[in-house]
């Protein structure tokens, strides 16, 4: 059984003790690819040096994280294009708005969105979309840069059943975490109604780990807890869950899928 992890920042320091065990890990769960996001300027080398000591594994993407949108964005963003001009990427993220830590640069977060959305049309890449706080704006944006080919994933979905039916109007996925697996974590109202064929598997590692490990490290070796949630909301096996994600994701990056 292979699964797809579309969101994890391995490259982490909070990795950095026992990333070739955590690697081993990952491999021995079946994740035959890691999908990277970037941060900020400051985590590209990291992230890079993953990529290159476990390659086919770690795929990275490239983009500004809406919480370090600050007064410097627009030059990390032409840091950040100049990366794209460079090399192939898997996508262009993680790209978003927030609305919970901090809404001093929304303006600029809104900016900054829209900007790299304009990256991933022109380079034909998928994004990948960081919305806490934020759904409804964050949909409303996409709506308005979508020009028919964009496309992408609307990651650490914890939004509503309408939210999640817009944005799959869209043609966008639904990334689902440990958040499937939290009590109160509202995803037991939406997911049933959802076609497995509108979700990706993600664990956001270092956060948001699944219970049994909630509070604790998450890594993408905890994705099969994910599949077996997903696969309990919509009375589908883990190896369905698997398979039909993994597709999907193989789909989504089409670019380097190959």
């Amino acid at each position: 059984m292979n699964y797809i992890e579309t969101h994890a920042h391995i490259y982490s320091t909070k990795f950095d003790s026992d990333r070739d065990q955590v690697i081993q890990d990952i491999k021995d769960a079946g994740i035959e690819r890691v999908y990277m996001p970037n941060v900020d300027v400051s985590t590209i080398d990291a992230m890079l040096a993953c990529e290159e000591k476990y390659p086919g594994l770690c795929i990275p993407m490239m983009g500004l994280h809406p919480c370090d949108v600050k007064e410097d964005f627009r030059e990390q963003l032409a840091t950040m294009a100049n990366w794209l001009d460079k090399r192939q990427f898997g996508a262009v993220g993680e790209i978003g708005l927030d609305l919970y830590w901090d809404k001093i640069f929304f303006e600029q977060q809104k900016e900054a969105l829209k900007i790299q959305i304009g990256w991933a049309k022109d380079r034909n890449l998928p994004i990948v979309l960081h919305c806490r706080e934020s759904m409804d704006e964050t949909i409303a944006i996409v709506k308005e840069e979508h020009d028919g080919r964009l496309k992408g994933i609307f990651h650490c979905f914890n939004g509503n059943l309408d939210q999640a039916r817009e944005i799959i109007e869209m043609g966008f996925l639904l990334g689902i975490g440990g958040v499937a697996t939290f009590k109160n974590g509202g995803l037991d109202k939406v997911i049933p109604e959802i076609n497995l064929a509108h979700i990706v598997l993600e664990t956001d590692a270092p956060y948001l780990a699944p219970v049994p490990f909630r509070g604790k490290r998450n890594s993408p070796a905890y994705l099969p807890i994910i599949a077996e949630k997903i696969g309990d909301y919509l009375h589908l096996s883990k190896e369905e869950v698997a398979l039909q994600t993994k597709q999907n994701a193989l789909n989504l990056f089409s670019e380097i899928a190959s």
